[in-house]
């Protein structure tokens, strides 16, 4: 494969899986694998979707009585 060759999506797939879990193991390649920015994402809609509900001034009262 020379530098101006692309492999399919596939390929690359099994070839970064390959890799990685040669270098880390099972368990560790697994692990990264389920890791994602998905959960990040879902933790900041969550926010903004209390936030957008949220009464600043009774927040507030309840926060400094």
């Amino acid at each position: 494969m020379n530098e101006g060759t692309y492999i399919t999506e596939d390929e690359l797939f099994k070839k970064a899986l390959a890799i990685l879990t040669e270098n880390l193991g099972v368990m560790e390649t697994s692990r990264f694998l389920s890791l994602s920015k998905q959960k990040r994402i879902e933790s900041v809609k969550r926010h903004r979707t209390w936030q957008a509900k949220l009464n600043k001034d009774e927040f507030f009262k309840e926060i400094f009585k």
